[in-house]
């Protein structure tokens, strides 16, 4: 049987892994599979806090939802941030809104986003 802290590693690991690719993303200069790499980054570390929060994981991509399940306290603005971080999320999108995206994702735009993801993933390893 898996132990919680086994559990634990394996989101923690999975974040740790996401958050290096889109950071090596964003210095190839591929925003948008950057933003999305970020969102399952804070994804699964989100799922590590739920886990050590002694709550079950719940199987969606949802991050308000997710973050709702942990003991993080986050403010009405990085709820905010959360819902646009959400839109980052590509993976079952139609190929309009994908390139809708893919034109939006300037390296402006991106590297606000970046600072932004740092700063909720830290707050969500913190709590670890």
């Amino acid at each position: 049987m898996i132990t919680k802290n086994q559990k634990i590693k394996f989101w923690l690991d999975g974040s740790i892994k996401d958050r290096k690719t889109a950071l090596d993303l964003y210095k190839l200069k591929h925003y948008d599979w950057c933003l999305f790499l970020w969102h399952l980054s804070l994804e699964k570390i989100i799922k590590a806090n739920i886990i050590d929060n002694n709550k079950e994981i719940i199987f969606i991509h949802n991050l308000i939802k997710l973050a709702q399940n942990t003991k993080v306290g986050l403010l009405d603005e990085e709820l905010k941030l959360l819902a646009t971080i959400n839109s980052f999320n590509l993976n079952t999108r139609y190929d309009d809104y994908k390139y809708s995206f893919y034109k939006k994702c300037s390296s402006i735009f991106t590297r606000k986003w970046v600072i932004i993801c740092r700063k909720i993933y830290l707050k969500f390893k913190n709590n670890l």
